[in-house]
């Protein structure tokens, strides 16, 4: 998902390829006012080219939260009250995409696209979007309003039920991140010396 500008807030989910019979791995990323880099990268704990999986986003005033097949693989939490900026005042689109990034995404560059398996194609089955509208004609400031718990319709993902992980979803993602997580931007040093102040405060 993503908005447009050099200012863009987005998510994403990308598949970083690899060598035959080495496992996925899928990486996130979240960018606030046009700044990214704050990339996690897990291996799925299972093959995902075998089937069809759920790969979801769930965005409010309180949380963004990515989930496989319902499973949560990370939370970027609201901490606008520690001075950090949140995706929050701009509309997002979905796009997809299949790109050549062999000069990183593939163990650090290490493996080279095999251009003699062209065309590539993605398949896709279940899509869905539950969200409020934003239309083009609508100012950016009337179209938070107008989609934020303060308007006359309350929408589900606004209810406090979904202000923040349940218990279950808690345990989940301390599963997740203990037996599948391998890149975690907040604890790359060698990167930032200084740790992100966002991940100072998460939770997780």
């Amino acid at each position: 998902m993503a908005s447009e500008g050099p200012n863009h807030n987005e998510f994403d989910f990308e598949f970083l390829g690899n060598t035959t019979g080495e496992p996925y791995l899928v990486q996130t990323n979240v960018y606030v006012n046009g700044v990214g880099n704050r990339e996690q990268r897990l291996n799925l704990w299972f093959d995902p080219t075998k089937d069809f999986h759920s790969y979801s986003l769930l965005w409010n005033q309180r949380q963004v939260v990515f989930l496989v097949d319902e499973t949560p693989v990370r939370v970027h939490s609201n901490l606008e009250h520690k001075g950090i900026a949140f995706p929050k005042d701009q509309a997002m689109g979905v796009y997809s995409s299949i790109w050549n990034a062999d000069d990183w995404a593939t163990q650090g560059g290490r493996v080279k696209t095999d251009w003699s398996h062209a065309p590539f194609t993605a398949s896709y089955t279940g899509f869905e979007i539950d969200g409020c509208e934003c239309p083009d004609t609508v100012a950016a400031a009337d179209n938070l309003k107008r989609c934020s718990s303060g308007a006359e319709k309350r929408y589900w993902w606004d209810e406090p039920t979904v202000s923040e992980l349940n218990l279950h979803q808690s345990h989940q993602l301390i599963w997740v991140r203990a037996n599948h997580m391998v890149y975690d931007y907040c604890s790359d040093t060698a990167r930032f010396p200084s740790v992100p102040i966002e991940c100072q405060h998460h939770r997780h």
